[in-house]
């Protein structure tokens, strides 16, 4: 089920109401049923290897408990359990192709097979999920939950299902088992998450994927003012259209009195790659960092191996996005400018201070910024290219298809099909985001006064603007499009 869908504009208002209206102690029995519901909307069949995982990591778990000397094992057990399930489904035609690409080229056959595996909805998250669950219980952070339907409701709890936060069990189980009384703020503050969930996605990620969608359709009829175009729009089409589901989970579950781990801190302000990661994707970042990265032995054995764990970590990330070259080499590609600002940091600064170049200005700020935000514009034309061919294409046309001439101008936007209104409508989006994200974020204060008069202008005239907009939106679409990291 689609959060831009009809089915869940009706689904979640009733899980909501009877949720509040029911006994406390009955309370889990309706998420539970809720969540399998929302999960089976999409193919009911699947919902086996859903309680597979859960079953094994629940079972594991409370065996650790129960038989001390067996944990290796049992985590060991598990790991290849769960992983075994996620890379066949995920990851076994991209192994065989790679497999029967290197035998065909050495041995200059023309083998070819595939293996016709649909891919669950959501696998790498509920995956990892339950894998935090049973490492935390085997090095005794967490205690192993006893009641099988709780622990199946942290599992399944349908806002974060499918695409996140990945939660830690220390923060979703105890508030799935507290007794929680309605609370007037927190439909407030769910309703503003999901009207800016909304908002991004429907309206800013839509808009601007149109647009993106023109330039990869056709990558070698564009100029290289084209491409960056696209490039630098879809960097907002993912932010808007992953962050739009994260506030939508996060609003969803709000409503219930149930707080999600905040997924993203305005990532595009970051001054380098290394905070960038440090804001986008928290919750899958902090999973590498605390479950891989740490056991590695992180930054602890020297700078060789900081960055030879760095470039594991980044490797891994690229891949659990998919079952495609290019997303290894976004990978390597993050680990490389990561590793690059980790070599030169000190050099860096030191050079700053000989200088007198004062890194908290604002202008330097704005510099770095905008610098940063440049790196990763290749960065999305790998994560967006269909294969390693395409992305070859864009990034060779990015860096060599420029004319400095006004016809260049005109055959970007004609590439486009961007007119005059249609940029106003795109400028106007992304600055009511900017608006409608801060008021999303922070709680208007109470307290009569001047500024906050003010602030309540504001803040009804940006939602004036959103509703507009969406509406706007909706008529100019036929078809809701999916959010683009439910497939991953």
């Amino acid at each position: 089920m689609n959060f831009n869908s009809g089915a869940f504009l009706i689904f979640l208002p009733v899980v909501v109401l009877v949720y509040w209206f029911l006994p406390a102690r009955f309370r889990w029995v309706w998420l539970l049923s809720a969540s399998y519901f929302f999960y089976m909307y999409w193919n009911p069949a699947l919902v086996v290897l859903l309680l597979l995982t859960t079953a094994v990591s629940y079972g594991s778990a409370l065996a650790m408990m129960r038989w001390p000397r067996l944990k290796r094992a049992l985590l060991v057990l598990t790991l290849l359990v769960c992983l075994g399930v996620l890379i066949y489904f995920k990851y076994a035609n991209f192994l065989l192709q790679s497999v029967l690409h290197v035998v065909n080229g050495a041995a200059g056959g023309e083998w070819s097979f595939t293996i016709d595996v649909l891919l669950p909805v959501g696998i790498s998250f509920y995956t990892f999920q339950t894998l935090s669950y049973v490492i935390d219980v085997y090095r005794g952070d967490f205690p192993a939950e006893r009641h099988f339907g709780y622990y199946a409701l942290f599992v399944v709890f349908f806002p974060q299902l499918v695409a996140g936060p990945i939660e830690n069990p220390r923060n979703l189980l105890p508030q799935l088992r507290r007794e929680g009384r309605w609370d007037r703020e927190d439909f407030r503050a769910g309703g503003r998450l999901l009207l800016c969930g909304f908002f991004r996605k429907c309206v800013v990620a839509d808009t601007c994927g149109v647009f993106v969608n023109r330039v990869f359709a056709s990558p070698e009829a564009a100029n290289g003012l084209a491409i960056l175009c696209a490039g630098a729009l879809f960097c907002l089409q993912m932010y808007n259209d992953f962050a739009g589901y994260s506030e939508i989970a996060a609003g969803s579950a709000r409503l219930m009195g149930i707080r999600l781990t905040r997924n993203f801190d305005r990532p595009y302000l970051s001054q380098s790659y290394t905070e960038f990661f440090r804001r986008w994707h928290i919750s899958l970042n902090q999973w590498f960092t605390q479950y891989v990265y740490i056991p590695l032995g992180g930054s602890r054995k020297g700078l060789g191996r900081k960055l030879l764990n760095t470039v594991i970590v980044f490797s891994l990330c690229g891949l659990w996005h998919g079952a495609k070259w290019t997303y290894l080499l976004w990978g390597l590609y993050a680990a490389f400018w990561v590793c690059l600002e980790s070599l030169l940091k000190r050099p860096a600064r030191r050079m700053a201070e000989h200088r007198n170049i004062d890194l908290a200005d604002p202008v330097v700020k704005l510099v770095r910024r905008m610098g940063a935000f440049a790196v990763f514009i290749p960065a999305a034309l790998l994560f967006r290219a269909d294969g390693v061919g395409q992305a070859g294409v864009l990034l060779g046309r990015l860096f060599t298809a420029w004319s400095f001439t006004g016809g260049q101008i005109a055959d970007c936007f004609a590439l486009l099909q961007m007119g005059g209104l249609e940029l106003v409508f795109l400028a106007l989006c992304i600055v009511t985001m900017s608006r409608l994200s801060l008021w999303g974020q922070y709680d208007l204060p109470r307290a009569p006064s001047p500024d906050a008069s003010a602030r309540r202008t504001a803040a009804a005239a940006c939602l004036v603007t959103a509703v507009a907009l969406c509406w706007l939106s909706l008529l100019a679409t036929q078809d809701a499009a999916g959010f683009a990291y439910f497939q991953f």
